[in-house]
C-alpha cells in the first residue's frame, strides 16, 4: 500500500475540501505524494487547491502600521498557542513593540530583529520574547515581517486575523490628499478580502504558469474536449486565472465596473497625476501552520487500514 497515514488524508481533506474517499484515492494514486495528490484532485475538478491550501492553522496576531507621515510601513505576524492569549492586552502590546522595532531598526531578517533593542525598552527583542513566555505562560514566536519605505498604507482585519501592507508610487502631493488615503485603504481592503497571489500577470513565476496550464489542460481533456481545441480553452481559463489571482486584474470589490488597475488610473487622473501599485503583503495569522487539534485523523484511520 502507498506510504501515507490517516493524518495525511486529514491534511489533504483540510487543504482541498474534498471528501475523505477522494483524498484517500488521490494519495493512493500519487503514492503518498501530497502535492501530486492535490494536482490529481484538481485535474478531476474536485479541488480549488490554490485558494484553500493556506487555511488558518494557529493562533496569534497579524499586525500592520505606518509611521506618522506614511513614508514607511510594517506588517508582522506573531504567534501564540491560544486565541485567548492573542486577545490579551499584554500580548498585543508586545506585538506593537515588535512592529515599532522593525520600523525603527529595519532589521534584515528574524535573527537580526531578535538581536535588536526592543523599542521603548532596555531589552533585546529575544530577551523580551523570553520574558513574555514566562509571564504570559505560552510559547510565543515572531514568525515573519516585512517593512516598506515610500508611499504606504496598511489595514488590519478582524482584530488581527489579517494584516495588509501596500506600497504605491505617486507624488507626495497626491499622497497627502484625503482622497488618496481613502483609495489606499480601499486597496488594502481589496487585498484582505480577495487574497490575490500576485501583483500582476508579469509577476506570476514561469513555473507556476506552466504548472497551472498543465492542470487546466488535464481538466479540459478529462471533460472530453477535443485535443485540437484544448489549447484555446486553456488560454481562456488562464485569463480567468489572472483575473482571480492578480491584484491589478481583479474586479474592484467596491465597484465591479472597474478592475483594480482601471480604478487606480481613474483616481490618479481625478487627483491630477498618476498612481501605481508597486507591491503588497498580506499576512493571515497561522496561515500554513498546523494547529493543535482533536484526533480528527482517528475518524479516518479505519479507512487507511
Amino acid at each position: 500500500m502507498a506510504a501515507f497515514t490517516a493524518k495525511d488524508v486529514a491534511a489533504l481533506r483540510e487543504k482541498t475540501g474534498c471528501g475523505m474517499m477522494d483524498c484517500k484515492k488521490a494519495l493512493t494514486d500519487a503514492e503518498g505524494n501530497m502535492e501530486k495528490a492535490i494536482d490529481l484532485l484538481r485535474e478531476k475538478g474536485l479541488a480549488a487547491a490554490t485558494k484553500k491550501a493556506g487555511r488558518i492553522a494557529a493562533e496569534g496576531v497579524a499586525f500592520a502600521c505606518t509611521n506618522d507621515d506614511n513614508t514607511a510601513g510594517v506588517v508582522i505576524e506573531v504567534n501564540a498557542e491560544t486565541d485567548f492569549v492573542a486577545k490579551n492586552a499584554e500580548f498585543q502590546n508586545f506585538v506593537k513593540i515588535c512592529a515599532d522595532t522593525v520600523m525603527q531598526e529595519n532589521p534584515a531578517d528574524l535573527d537580526a530583529l531578535l538581536a535588536c533593542k526592543a523599542a521603548g525598552t532596555d531589552m533585546t527583542v529575544e530577551a523580551l520574547v523570553q520574558d513574555k513566555v514566562l509571564t504570559i505562560g505560552e510559547n510565543i514566536k515572531i514568525r515573519r515581517f516585512v517593512r516598506y519605505e515610500g508611499v504606504v498604507a496598511t489595514y488590519i482585519h478582524g482584530g488581527g486575523r489579517i494584516g495588509v501592507l501596500v506600497k504605491f508610487d505617486t507624488t507626495p502631493e497626491i499622497a497627502a490628499k484625503e482622497e488618496f488615503k481613502a483609495y489606499a485603504k480601499d486597496i488594502c481592503m481589496q487585498v484582505a478580502a480577495a487574497n490575490p497571489g500576485y501583483l500582476n500577470e508579469a509577476s506570476v513565476p514561469a513555473d507556476v504558469i506552466e504548472h497551472e496550464r498543465k492542470i487546466l489542460t488535464e481538466q479540459v481533456i478529462n471533460e472530453g474536449k477535443p485535443a485540437q481545441i484544448a489549447e484555446k480553452i486553456v488560454n481562456g481559463k488562464m485569463g480567468k486565472y489572472y483575473k482571480e489571482n492578480c491584484l491589478v486584474d481583479q474586479l474592484f470589490v467596491k465597484d465591479g465596473d472597474y478592475t483594480v488597475a482601471k480604478y487606480t488610473d481613474k483616481i490618479g487622473k481625478d487627483l491630477g497625476g498618476k498612481i501605481e501599485i508597486v507591491s503588497f503583503v498580506r499576512y493571515e495569522k497561522g496561515e500554513g501552520l498546523e494547529k493543535k487539534s482533536d484526533n480528527f485523523a482517528d475518524e479516518v484511520a479505519s479507512m487507511i487500514k
